[in-house]
C-alpha cells in the first residue's frame, strides 16, 4: 500500500470515526479523544506493516555465491543490463 492511499484512508476514517461517535455520545471531547485513539492504532498498524516487509524482504535475500548474480536485473522498462 503507497502512503498516499493509506494516508486518504486514514483521513476518511478519522472523520467517519469522529461524526459517528459524536453523535452517539453528544460529546466533543470524547469523540475528539476516540479519533486520537484510532488515527494511533492506525499509525502503529502502519508502521509495524512497514517493518514486517523490510524484514520479510531481508529475510528473503540470500546472496549468491557469484557477485555478477547477486541481484536479478532491471526490468522495468524493457531494457535488460
Amino acid at each position: 500500500m503507497y502512503f498516499g492511499q493509506f494516508l486518504v484512508g486514514m483521513s476518511a476514517t478519522a472523520i467517519i470515526v469522529a461524526a459517528w461517535t459524536y453523535m452517539a455520545t453528544g460529546s466533543f471531547w470524547e469523540a475528539f479523544a476516540w479519533t486520537i485513539a484510532t488515527l494511533l492504532v492506525l499509525q502503529v498498524g502502519y508502521f509495524v506493516l512497514i517493518v514486517r516487509l523490510i524484514f520479510r524482504r531481508a529475510h528473503d535475500f540470500v546472496p549468491s555465491q557469484d557477485p555478477v548474480d547477486a541481484f536479478p536485473p532491471l526490468n522495468r522498462d524493457g531494457v535488460q543490463f
